[in-house]
């Protein structure tokens, strides 16, 4: 090769190397987005993610890119979700809601950083050793929306103080199932107060739950934290006011769509708070080196126009108590 070939090739190489490098900068990371449930109910929370991820500088379509994945309520289709964003090679997966998309994650990848917010105990769900050193590749954020039901269940007692008799809806596919139903029977037990537990996962389950609360009268309903419930709030809302039936909730989305009580976690902080831990992550921190965080905003909705709908009178002491009035 002639000396003057050789440097003109040498100087195409050398202007075509850092147009390479500017295209692999200029590449975005993206995000995996799981949820156990469908993108309608968390509509909000999802914006609220969004907003977190912008507060440490990442806006979605301009700097970083979010692939969603939603098993509609199908708990059976995470650990295929969560092996579809693993083969994407995404930069984080992130699981906003679910303790139950967390463990997906988890099982699918020991090398991707995975941020989850969750009202379970996320030590207890198996998610991480421990909330100040979780260890791992698991970080995330907790509203402790589990352990709540004995503050709902006082909440149905403040409401209905003469009523003997309550029942709790309960999600089977729930991490927080087993824990969730021995806390509200040692609290119904400790009040005096006969409690029911009716699980539900499908159309069918929660029908025959309604037909159970009627048949054994029930005066008061609790539903639990559930991504199966929340997918079919339509339908216990419905059942609810046909049968007249006084309910607390476990978060306002169901209070907004027209349920009577809410009482719970602010999962629009928690979605927030993880969209921030997610973009510490991106910058370059390491799930290990953040300590769980632990959500301190919880807040209560009454919906008066159910509660006139269902002839209630709501005391005093509870409007006094609540962050929100629906009227």
């Amino acid at each position: 090769m002639k000396r003057r070939e050789f440097i003109w090739l040498l100087g195409g190489a050398a202007l075509a190397w850092p147009l390479g490098v500017r295209a692999q900068q200029s590449a975005i990371p993206v995000v995996g987005f799981l949820n156990a449930g469908s993108p309608e109910p968390y509509a909000n929370q999802t914006a609220a993610f969004r907003q977190g991820l912008s507060e440490t500088g990442y806006v979605e379509g301009r700097n970083v890119a979010i692939e969603y994945r939603w098993a509609e309520g199908g708990i059976d289709r995470l650990p295929t979700l969560a092996a579809e964003l693993v083969r994407r090679q995404v930069a984080v997966i992130v699981t906003p809601g679910n303790a139950e998309a967390a463990r997906a994650a988890k099982a699918a990848t020991a090398s991707i950083p995975i941020v989850f917010s969750t009202g379970a105990d996320p030590v207890q769900a198996g998610l991480v050793a421990s909330l100040n050193r979780p260890g791992g590749n698991v970080t995330g954020v907790t509203g402790m929306n589990g352990q709540l039901g004995p503050k709902r269940l006082g909440l149905l007692q403040d409401l209905l103080p003469g009523a003997g008799r309550f029942a709790v809806l309960v999600d089977p596919n729930s991490a927080l199932r087993e824990s969730l139903i021995t806390d509200l029977r040692t609290a119904a037990s400790s009040i005096g107060r006969q409690l029911d537990v009716l699980i539900a996962s499908t159309d069918r389950d929660i029908d025959a739950a309604f037909a159970t609360l009627v048949q054994e009268r029930a005066e008061a309903l609790l539903v639990s934290p559930g991504v199966g419930l929340l997918d079919r709030r339509g339908q216990i809302l419905a059942l609810a006011a046909r049968h007249r039936v006084p309910v607390i909730y476990p978060t306002r989305v169901w209070t907004e769509a027209g349920g009577l009580m809410s009482y719970g976690s602010s999962f629009t902080d928690l979605f927030r708070q993880a969209g921030i831990y997610t973009g510490r992550v991106l910058k370059g921190e390491k799930p290990a080196d953040l300590p769980i965080l632990r959500s301190t905003k919880f807040e209560m909705v009454i919906n008066l126009k159910t509660a006139k709908a269902l002839g209630l009178e709501i005391p005093d002491k509870l409007l006094a108590l609540a962050d929100e009035v629906i009227e």
